[in-house]
């Protein structure tokens, strides 16, 4: 599977647990978002050596939920639906709670 086919598998995962299509791939700064929204651009790829070869290599993504909610149950949503995901961190910016995942895909 390509990496676009994949990336179009996330971002429909993103869709269904933000239940909107308030769903951005690396947006430009020109883009009016409404939300809650997902924002999530593609990171350096994890790949894994052996025998001087790569034999496995994963996507890793920044996912951003923003909501002006400051409590929303996207963390166990995101654990739950996707297998490789770690919490990152939270923050507050413009008055949105900005909700940071990395995700491995």
């Amino acid at each position: 599977m390509n990496i676009e086919a994949r990336r179009l598998i996330l971002h429909s995962k993103l869709v269904q647990i933000l239940g909107s299509n308030n769903v951005y791939f690396q947006p430009p700064s020109n883009v009016q978002m409404k939300y809650p929204a997902v924002v999530y651009s593609r990171e350096n790829d994890e790949d894994y050596f052996a025998n001087d070869k790569s034999y496995y290599s994963r996507m890793r993504y920044t996912v951003t939920f923003i909501t002006p909610r400051p409590q929303d149950s996207y963390i166990d949503e995101m654990k739950g639906a996707l297998s490789y995901v770690k919490y990152d961190r939270h923050f507050t910016h413009d008055n949105l709670n900005h909700n940071v995942f990395t995700v491995y895909f």
